[in-house]
């Protein structure tokens, strides 16, 4: 990743995207390097600058999000651009479809400014979101909404050894590379060693989405919900 973290906007409401290129480029080390008001232009965009994170609005005309999301981050995509995905909704069908089309973590448009900057630096890090409240009621949604699906595997241990199952209960525990390396007692580059032959085993391209299948393969339990 660069030193700078190269954002592209993508926001169809001038509004918006005018005030989260503001709020982003404000920032020491993060540089808005375009600005889209579709998701064509978004995925136009993305592909001849290669941002570091792209922040995609969902609804768009001519392109909408989620299609521009699996254009630039799908599972056929050889080399993905990050997308953090921006919705105004806390469960949204469109935020399962984008995670589905290959987002890399979500993050609520009303969110205060520093959580939607740390949001962008953990995507572009490689990081996600994955201790975002947000995104832990989105994985609890897929989970239960796939629960009548046949497991990925059999057993967790068929598909990974004992230390990268351990990198993986951490990581679905919304853990970055620094905390992991910290419980493991082990470098972050080993950490990242694992993490590049875990992500092709599970036939994921994210860490959002290698938690999702640690809870859909019963690898870690969702809490169950408090009492009402």
């Amino acid at each position: 990743m660069n030193a700078v973290v190269r954002v592209v906007v993508a926001d169809d409401q001038p509004l918006a995207r005018v005030g989260l290129a503001t709020l982003l480029g404000a920032e020491p080390g993060i540089e808005v390097v375009g600005a889209a008001a579709d998701g064509r232009e978004a995925v136009e965009l993305a592909t001849r600058l290669r941002p570091d994170v792209v922040c995609m609005d969902v609804r768009m005309p001519v392109l909408d999000g989620i299609a521009a999301t699996r254009e630039l981050a799908g599972p056929d995509v050889v080399d993905p651009v990050p997308v953090l995905v921006l919705t105004t909704f806390e469960v949204d069908d469109y935020l399962f479809a984008a995670l589905e089309a290959g987002a890399s973590g979500f993050q609520l448009k009303d969110a205060e400014p520093d959580e939607l900057v740390r949001a962008v630096r953990s995507v572009a890090a490689g990081n996600g979101t994955l201790g975002d409240s947000l995104t832990k009621r989105v994985i609890s949604e897929v989970v239960d909404r796939r629960r009548a699906q046949p497991l990925s595997v059999g057993r967790p241990t068929d598909l990974l050894t004992a230390r990268e199952l351990d990198i993986v209960l951490l990581l679905a525990e919304g853990l970055s590379n620094d905390e992991i390396a910290r419980e493991l007692v082990v470098e972050v580059a080993t950490v990242k060693s694992h993490l590049a032959r875990i992500l092709p085993k599970l036939g994921v391209r994210s860490r959002l989405q290698a938690a999702v299948w640690a809870y859909r393969n019963r690898v870690v339990e969702l809490p169950d919900p408090p009492p009402s």
